[in-house]
């Protein structure tokens, strides 16, 4: 641990060491001769702004991977991004439903009254809920991270910031494809492709992509001999877009996502009675008494009808999306004599209505206004079965969302280095509860529960944004923006008026100040952002027995600094490095312990963030003379202690972990082929994923082990 903390205090230090070079650097940079300028790093096109911008010239943190990164990667979900990403965690059990935290701000609620607060957007489309986050990274144009409240420029607001990820689309003038094979340890056997197929003389494309990807379990059963955390997913993607003029387009979208995934396998550590729930130490091996299932099925629908106008752009953006999601597993992972086993099966409906008017490109002022309604219908039925203890506890839930908004944005040149930006947004939320336990009578008499509530929430939203060109490739830019998420239900309530009372809404308001600078013409480029987030009324959850309560804290404060520096050094040598450090504390949280007696967590840090997350990435290409290119990338990860529950107490704390992946590959001299050969986790890093203490006994759950492979990727 002392290892961790110092290395990471090594990277702090030296990243603050370069940051107090900058005016040298800035200084002494001299021109670079005419045969360097090939020894300039790619620009980067974003759209975190609803326009294509070079990421040098948006006034926010975004962290960017393109469509080679995740190529070479081998990215294929949304944990690899989240990995990758300072300032970015997830609470990661079960895999099937996963919960982001970006810079301290997230929930761990999964009750189908809760809202995320950190969210994914797929092409624009808010997936609402934890288990809609299924996609395969294949064929993906880029993905974008934005860090802090976003509201003014997307359909729905989020109160800690977004994930963007956004496909390739339909190309109007070229017949294209790719085929794509991976083979790897664990019978890893995965094979996607692509074909792009223009007609009506290039006034329409059809884009058709797809993939299968399976491994076996990481995890084996001594009792069963079932394969646990074994993965089957399935994906496609249809797209179909239309431009009959200059001034109309259609792009529709039909995608789905099948899994079907045992476990998760779970392990005991330590226990007061071994009798009841036996030690299983070896992360390879599990005492489950079933394999478990993560079963989930994702299928959504998208329209979007842009009308260029001499005035603006208008635009309708719609989609439907619907998740199956059924889990049940052994949660002690042990064949004692009083096993835990249970789990969820979800129903849901998403519904999104976006129109907008966007400015003329050749309009001074920068522009959008829009309206959005968003729908949801979510029925869950949580099923926990204490055997030989307390018996069969089946609770069902139906929730209810209906939310609209209106926003505005708007940023103006006052001058050529300056711009402003302002934004405004009012959202309601309305919410219909019904939560039953329909349990064994035993069951009910003890713990009655049926219930029914109604609750509204609503709140105005702004930012405010300057910024300033320094001198060409060097931006200052300051941002002021409001976030809001609303209020919701108790998953698992203690009581009929728990029931019916709801958790208030969260507000977060982001002090940012950033400089994006790129130095030796365009061959360094070094972007640092500071910021201070006052978090009032925050909703998190603290673990009572084996069930989350969903409290809010009255206050904390997060403050941070992050850096992302890449250099292309010459020679065919580039590095990449990023670093996050995140101080989020408690200002004042009254709640009350295992016991119900009254504490006040103040002072403590929120749950699953790391105050130091760094990533270190050099890479190497070399052109052979017939054209082919060869390219190895090494990328080395740390993240320092996280604490899985507020009260910051052993065992519930997550030591520091450091993961290495890498990857070389070779590109035929016409760019047709590419072979690669690919490893994560090289060391065999087994760090937790799940931490929890129930009845005197620690239960975890541990990420995956070292995987490698090859893949063999064909163009046409």
């Amino acid at each position: 641990m002392q290892v961790g903390i110092r290395r990471a205090s090594l990277c702090a230090g030296v990243a603050l060491g370069v940051l107090a070079s900058a005016p040298a650097l800035a200084q002494d940079a001299a021109p670079a001769p005419a045969a360097a300028q090939a020894d300039v790093l790619e620009e980067v096109l974003v759209t975190a702004q609803r326009r294509s911008e070079r990421l040098q010239d948006v006034p926010v943190t975004v962290t960017a991977f393109g469509a080679d990164q995740i190529e070479s990667a081998h990215i294929i979900g949304v944990q690899d991004v989240i990995t990758r990403t300072p300032g970015l965690s997830f609470d990661a059990f079960p895999a099937s439903e996963p919960r982001l935290f970006i810079r301290g701000i997230g929930s761990s609620d999964r009750g189908s009254a809760g809202d995320p607060s950190a969210a994914v957007f797929l092409d624009e489309v808010y997936l609402g809920r934890p288990s809609a986050i299924a996609f395969d990274a294949f064929d993906i144009e880029r993905i974008e991270v934005l860090k802090g409240p976003q509201g003014t420029l997307y359909g729905r607001n989020v109160v800690g910031g977004a994930i963007n990820v956004i496909t390739k689309a339909p190309e109007l003038s070229d017949f294209s494809g790719a085929l794509e094979g991976t083979l790897g340890n664990y019978d890893r056997r995965e094979v996607a492709g692509m074909v792009n197929v223009p007609f009506a003389q290039n006034l329409a494309a059809l884009r058709l992509s797809g993939s299968v990807r399976k491994h076996d379990g990481y995890t084996t059963s001594t009792v069963t001999g079932g394969d646990l955390e074994r993965g089957d997913t399935r994906s496609a993607r249809a797209q179909l877009l239309v431009e009959p003029n200059d001034d109309l387009r259609i792009h529709l979208t039909a995608d789905s996502t099948t899994d079907r995934g045992t476990g998760p396998a779970n392990h005991v550590l330590f226990t007061s009675r071994p009798d009841r729930y036996p030690l299983s130490l070896d992360p390879k091996k599990s005492l489950a008494t079933l394999d478990g299932r993560q079963d989930r099925d994702t299928y959504g629908l998208r329209a979007e009808v842009s009308w260029s106008m001499p005035f603006a752009t208008l635009s309708y953006l719609g989609s439907h999306r619907q998740v199956d999601y059924e889990s049940y597993y052994d949660f002690d992972g042990s064949n004692g004599t009083r096993g835990i086993e249970g789990g969820d099966l979800e129903d849901s409906r998403l519904t999104s209505n976006e129109l907008r008017l966007l400015s003329p490109k050749d309009s001074k002022a920068t522009w959008v206004v829009g309206v959005y309604t968003y729908n949801a219908k979510t029925d869950r039925i949580t099923t926990n079965n204490t055997l030989n203890f307390a018996g069969r506890e089946r609770v069902v839930q139906n929730a209810k969302l209906d939310s609209y908004a209106v926003y505005g944005d708007v940023t103006y040149p006052l001058s050529e280095r300056l711009n402003v930006s302002a934004g405004v947004r009012y959202t309601k939320d309305k919410k219909d509860y019904h939560i039953v336990n329909q349990g064994p009578q035993q069951f009910q008499t003890v713990f009655p529960l049926d219930a029914r509530a109604k609750a509204s929430f609503d709140a105005v939203t702004w930012r405010l944004a300057a910024d300033y060109h320094l001198r060409p490739n060097h931006m200052a830019y300051l941002t002021i923006s409001r976030g809001f998420k609303s209020g919701g239900f108790q998953d698992a309530p203690s009581s009929q008026l728990a029931a019916v009372t709801p958790f208030s809404p969260e507000y977060a308001t982001q002090y940012e100040f950033g400089l994006k600078q790129q130095f030796f013409d365009r061959a360094l480029t070094w972007n640092n952002s500071i910021y201070l987030i006052d978090y009032t009324d925050l909703q998190t959850g603290q673990t009572v027995g084996l069930t989350k309560i969903t409290n809010n804290a009255g206050k904390a404060t997060i403050k941070g600094w992050e850096t992302a520096l890449a250099w292309r050094i010459g020679g065919g040598f580039d590095l990449a490095l990023n670093y996050a450090y995140t101080d989020a504390t408690f200002d004042d949280f009254a709640t009350v312990d295992d016991n119900n007696a009254p504490i006040n967590l103040a002072g403590n840090r929120l749950s699953r963030t790391p105050r130091n997350k760094v990533t270190v990435a050099p890479s190497y290409t070399f052109d052979f003379a017939n054209g082919g290119q060869f390219k190895a990338t090494a990328e080395y990860r740390y993240e320092s202690l996280i604490y899985d529950d507020n009260n910051n107490q052993e065992p519930e704390i997550r030591q520091p972990s450091e993961f290495v992946d890498a990857n070389a590959g070779y590109t035929s001299p016409d760019g047709t082929w590419t072979f690669s050969v690919w490893g994560k986790n090289l060391t065999d890093e087994r760090s937790r994923t799940l931490q929890v203490l129930f009845n005197s006994t620690f239960f975890v759950a541990y990420n995956a082990p070292r995987t490698y492979g090859a893949t063999l990727r064909w163009n046409f």
